[in-house]
């Protein structure tokens, strides 16, 4: 099965190789056929610290590195 890959910005760095991922989804509802945003965050595994607060990333499902973290960052977007 394929890994997936999704796109969101940074919106925390403060731990030690590891930053938060917030992806944002948007659907048309099937009933009132209006535009929907969900959004979801990620703990992503950043190995070099090198992404900060504001960036556009790209992550990666991986094996579980940490309790929380089951994403790697792939490269900048």
């Amino acid at each position: 099965m394929p890994k997936r890959i999704l796109s969101g910005v940074v919106t925390s760095d403060k731990n030690e190789q590891t930053i938060t991922v917030l992806v944002e989804r948007r659907f048309k509802h099937p009933l009132l056929q209006k535009t929907v945003r969900k959004s979801k965050k990620y703990r992503a595994h950043d190995a070099e610290n090198k992404f900060k607060v504001g960036d556009t990333v790209r992550i990666q499902e991986c094996a579980p590195i940490s309790k929380t973290k089951r994403w790697t960052v792939v490269v900048e977007a």
